[in-house]
């Protein structure tokens, strides 16, 4: 079974609601398992069963309000 963890720095998070913002845009990925955002270090750690697409991670916090740093 295919799982890897990729950490991503996020920029714009402000409060619980934006961690909630870009915990739900990740784990709606296909692929994706578990999405654990910290504010406190404005990053996301990402368990994913499929081979990510890194792009696509992006382009969801993107669109959630954020970016990948």
């Amino acid at each position: 079974e295919y799982k890897m963890k990729e950490t991503l720095k996020i920029e714009g998070m402000t409060c619980d609601h934006c961690v909630m913002h870009v915990t739900n845009a990740l784990e709606a990925i296909d692929g994706v398992e578990k999405a654990k955002v910290s504010l406190k270090k404005n990053e996301a750690l990402v368990k994913f069963s499929a081979p990510a697409d890194m792009d696509k991670m992006a382009v969801a916090v993107a669109e959630a309000g954020y970016k990948v740093i």
